[in-house]
């Protein structure tokens, strides 16, 4: 895709103690490389290099600021793109990273760094392929369940940010209109937010949309907004305790989460287009 001359790939997430979330990074860049057709490096910003290497096949995980001085030091003029496996423009993007990289580039100033935009950009209404890897996984959760006309409720970790969650209701309307009748009812929600009326925008709670009508009761599915699975959407995660804590209020409920979309193999196109997005910058 890219001339030989192309600047050095890493594929970042926000990082996780639990093995699971690293090696679903891994599987995520081995893809990306092969739809860049070079090589691409798994790191994350946080937390990954806790995990036990024995639990990584052997290989410890790797943090970004590290790899980058890694990187430079032996190319210290080097050419760098930053690709992130976000959603949307979160604290993570917009702070965290340019503040790490501006670190890196005092002890190597001449050489360049690049960050690729996230994988959803509102601006682009009739981009639609984030919403159809979340609709096959509510189609394969309906037909795993043998739900007809199941109700939906995306649910996405929450943020801060209220660029975060317009990312948020931006898919559940592209969902809601991908699904079309295939569906009784679609609500957007997330896991936790912040305390006070400034983090409202966040609202409604997956718990608190779970209690409400017409979530309480028949067959729900919880459609993960979340690239990997971890402490928040693994099978024992937050988001399934959140689930059967609604259950046991009502009787009647009956919920499903659908898997992460990290390893849609549609996934690795997008992320290509959005480091050359980077590169044409």
């Amino acid at each position: 895709m890219f001339p030989a001359a192309a600047p050095h790939c890493f594929l970042f997430d926000n990082g996780s103690l639990r093995a699971e979330a690293t090696l679903s990074l891994r599987k995520a860049a081995q893809a990306l490389s092969r739809e860049l057709g070079r090589p691409v490096e798994a790191v994350s910003l946080l937390h990954s290099s806790g995990v036990p290497p024995q639990a990584l096949g052997g290989e410890p995980a790797r943090l970004l600021e590290t790899a980058l001085l890694d990187y430079f030091k032996d190319n210290p003029s080097g050419d760098v793109v930053l690709s992130p496996l976000f959603f949307g423009p979160s604290a993570a993007l917009t702070d965290y990273v340019p503040e790490r990289v501006k670190a890196v580039k005092a002890k190597f100033p001449v050489a360049v760094v690049r960050l690729a935009p996230p994988l959803i950009n509102i601006a682009q209404k009739d981009d639609c392929r984030v919403a159809h890897m979340l609709a096959d996984q509510v189609r394969a959760t309906a037909r795993s369940k043998n739900w007809k006309c199941p109700k939906i409720v995306l649910v996405d970790h929450g943020s801060p940010q209220p660029a975060v969650t317009a990312v948020r209701n931006y898919l559940a309307d592209q969902l809601r209109a991908v699904l079309g009748g295939e569906i009784a009812a679609l609500a957007a929600a997330s896991m936790e937010c912040r305390p006070g009326p400034a983090y409202a925008f966040n609202e409604p709670l997956l718990a608190t949309a779970l209690r409400t009508p017409p979530f309480n009761k028949g067959g729900v599915i919880v459609t993960l907004q979340f690239l990997a699975p971890g402490r928040h959407a693994g099978p024992e995660g937050d988001v399934a305790q959140i689930c059967s804590a609604a259950q046991l209020d009502s009787p009647g409920l009956s919920t499903a989460m659908t898997e992460p979309i990290g390893q849609d193999p549609r996934l690795a196109s997008l992320l290509a287009e959005r480091v050359g997005e980077a590169v044409l910058l």
